[in-house]
């Protein structure tokens, strides 16, 4: 009698793979009718990591972000103009008008129109064959030599497209120092004027520029986009800061204290929006009494992260019917490019750690929504990068682009260095003892500096350097930001204008930081002389000083909420 192998026991997920694989193949025939965007076109994928072999709701790799890959040639150009020498940037050509960079015939993909006859297969294809359709319409129109870096993996988009049909409030999160490049004035029209929903935007990372930027960007805002609502937000208030904003050559410092406590004054801003956007439908006042009291906790760095609800663990191609602030909880989106803050933002509202940080794009895979109360519930999207005309430098600056991944670099130090004197901020001397500088010189004394050099040939190590530098700039510690049109002749106007004392309020700035994060010279020399510097932690100040500072902060907030 042959003998027969023993039947091995597997587990119901393998039995649901083995069933997906089946699926997969019954449906092969309509899938290949639409091929996808990444056989399509020459692309790379951000923060791949190796897959496990499963696909669907165990893919690590199904939000990665995409981006089209730069041709050899295009790499060999920008390498050999790396050694030409800077051309500064005067101060009025650092205005920028939104318009130029986002036209209007250059929108953003929106999900097609359907019904419900038809099936999640072919609903699906439906899909793909738009998106395919829409990036080939960008490839063949006159903006596609000066399109940038956009997100092409329909799966992120279709977290959009769930999220703005869920929400009720959109907030968009852009930062501060390139606010007119991260706001594209197709999702305003198509939310607030399409949809009719409202829109708040968050100029958020306000402590890094000074409040005469701030004011100047609320204003232009709000001049240009009727209906839309502009608040202020930083997750560094001066109370959970400690050291020193600045070193004696300009560059910025952050440091935060080993407690922190809830950034009561931004999570305000955005209460009071909401407030008057909802009126009496929605009852905010647990809102607000949960900033009242979180304002007067402290909280650990390293407490554990408390992961909100994931809505969407597989395929979400079910229609949503959206209802107005339905059962009386109040859906907010929150929506903006990698590396805004929109996670730290939401750590910062809720006043405790509810979803995990990184300086990596991507790093948020899939929308979230986490209940601030009863009545708020916050979605949070991935970062997406919108399709627009914005030179590549700046979109490596915002973060859009992992540095890690960067071919090559020396393109945005440029950028940066021929609108900041980096020689002057980062003390430095010229390798060859010229007076002339080129990107690969600022890398090359930024290597002979910090002592970066090659493992084997032990030559300066330049691209090492060329990151370094191009990190600082993401962290703010290098600091560019760019101005709103017609900031230079108003630039006095701004600084007096009645908004600062409000922007100082969000930045909860002390007596000794009355001139914003840009200090004076003189302030620099004293604040050098600190015990505390960049390479060395110090010790915070004593427990007494501590609840000292606590009780006047927590004091000043009752006082704001009293006089309300």
């Amino acid at each position: 009698m042959p003998q027969h192998r023993r039947k091995v026991p597997f587990s119901g997920k393998a039995k649901k793979q083995q069933m997906q694989l089946k699926k997969n193949k019954q449906d092969r025939t309509l899938l290949m009718s639409t091929s996808s965007v990444s056989n399509a076109y020459d692309m790379v994928s951000m923060n791949y990591q190796p897959s496990k072999g499963q696909r669907g709701r165990g893919d690590s790799n199904r939000y990665a972000l995409k981006f089209y890959r730069e041709t050899d040639e295009e790499m060999k150009i920008k390498k050999e103009e790396a050694l030409h020498s800077l051309n500064p940037i005067p101060e009025k050509e650092m205005e920028v008008d939104p318009s130029d960079y986002f036209p209007a015939d250059l929108t953003f993909p929106k999900r097609p129109p359907w019904d419900f006859n038809m099936t999640p297969v072919q609903l699906d294809c439906q899909e793909q064959r738009y998106f395919k359709n829409y990036v080939d319409s960008i490839q063949s129109s006159e903006h596609w030599k000066d399109v940038s870096y956009f997100e092409l993996n329909l799966e992120t988009w279709r977290q959009l497209w769930r999220v703005l049909e869920m929400c009720d409030v959109l907030l968009l999160i852009v930062d501060i120092r390139y606010a007119g490049m991260m706001f594209p004035p197709s999702l305003y029209e198509y939310v607030v004027k399409e949809q009719k929903k409202n829109m708040i935007l968050v100029l958020n990372k306000i402590d890094l520029v000074p409040a005469a930027v701030v004011a100047a960007w609320q204003d232009y805002f709000t001049r240009t986009c009727p209906g839309l609502h502009v608040v202020y937000f930083t997750s560094c208030p001066g109370y959970n800061l400690r050291g020193f904003t600045k070193d004696k050559a300009g560059l910025q410092v952050r440091r935060r204290k080993g407690r922190q406590r809830m950034c009561a004054e931004g999570a305000t801003k955005i209460l009071e929006a909401c407030k008057s956007i909802v009126g009496s439908e929605v009852d905010l006042t647990s809102w607000e009494r949960k900033i009242r009291e979180e304002s007067e906790l402290e909280l650990g760095e390293d407490e554990q992260t408390e992961v909100g609800e994931t809505i969407l663990e597989k395929a979400d191609t079910t229609y949503y019917k959206h209802e107005r602030y339905k059962n009386g909880v109040l859906t907010i989106g929150c929506v903006g490019q990698p590396n805004v803050g929109k996670s730290s933002l939401m750590n910062a509202i809720m006043g405790k750690k509810v979803v995990s940080v990184s300086k990596t794009p991507g790093h948020t895979k899939h929308f979230q929504t986490i209940y601030l109360t009863k009545q708020v519930r916050l979605c949070d999207c991935p970062g997406l990068v919108f399709p627009s005309k914005v030179p590549r430098p700046v979109q490596i600056l915002m973060g859009s682009y992992p540095i890690a991944q960067l071919r090559e670099p020396y393109t945005t130090v440029r950028y940066l260095a021929e609108r900041l004197d980096l020689p002057s901020l980062l003390r430095i001397d010229h390798p060859e003892n010229d007076d002339t500088w080129s990107p690969r010189d600022i890398c090359d004394g930024w290597a002979k500096k910090k002592g970066y050099l090659t493992a084997k040939a032990a030559r300066l190590d330049t691209y090492r350097a060329a990151n370094s530098l191009l990190r600082m700039a993401l962290d703010g510690k290098i600091c560019l930001w760019l101005r709103p049109p017609g900031y230079t002749e108003q630039q006095d106007t701004y600084a007096s204008s009645e908004e600062i004392k409000y922007i100082k309020w969000v930045q909860a700035l002390t007596d000794d930081d009355e001139s914003g994060p840009i200090s004076s010279d003189s302030d620099d020399e004293k604040r050098t002389e600190s015990p505390c510097d960049d390479s060395a932690d110090c010790d915070d100040s004593s427990d007494s000083d501590e609840r000292a500072e606590t009780t006047a902060i927590a004091n000043k907030f009752k006082l704001l909420v009293s006089d309300d």
